[in-house]
């Protein structure tokens, strides 16, 4: 392994359980549901429930849409014999880079007995910055154990 190789890299990326089919099925399912029962009220004359559920429909591909937005955050860790990066992607794409000398960088661990982990920070340098928030648990359990290894190893030399 040459110095410029990395130890370890990690792109972190929170998941969604819907993809891009699933999203078109279920705004199918739910605009034909609106458009059926929609229609029937139409006919019987009450046409202001036709445009509220409308309304339903809206609010629920606009609430889709600011998901999906929010699924294009990302982290990327990536650690050097003698030093670590640390890139926060926000969705807008704006992106924040933090460094750290790996021998003097502390990764915290906080758990709570019945949930697992519940934050992980990586100090030094006077800064903290934490990582992967929006992980499932079982994703953060093998990225803290994955990472502690490698910053242990680069520690050991």
């Amino acid at each position: 392994m040459t110095a410029d190789e990395p130890i370890f890299d990690a792109l972190l990326t929170p998941h969604r359980s819907l993809g891009r089919t699933g999203f078109y099925v279920v705004m199918a399912a739910v605009s034909v549901v609106w458009l059926g029962s929609g229609l029937l009220f139409l006919l019987k004359g009450a046409w202001p429930v036709f445009g509220f559920f409308g309304l339903d429909v809206v609010a629920l591909y606009v609430a889709f849409r600011l998901n999906y937005r929010a699924a294009r955050a990302r982290e990327e860790v990536t650690l050097w014999r003698h030093r670590l990066r640390i890139r926060t992607i926000a969705p807008s794409g704006r992106a924040r880079e933090h460094g750290f000398n790996p021998f003097w960088t502390r990764f915290t661990v906080s758990r709570h007995a019945e949930i697992g982990i519940t934050a992980m920070n990586v100090t030094g340098e006077g800064r903290t910055v934490p990582l992967g928030s929006f992980l499932n648990p079982d994703d953060r359990e093998s990225f803290s154990k994955a990472f502690a290894a490698a910053l242990a190893s680069v520690k050991r030399g």
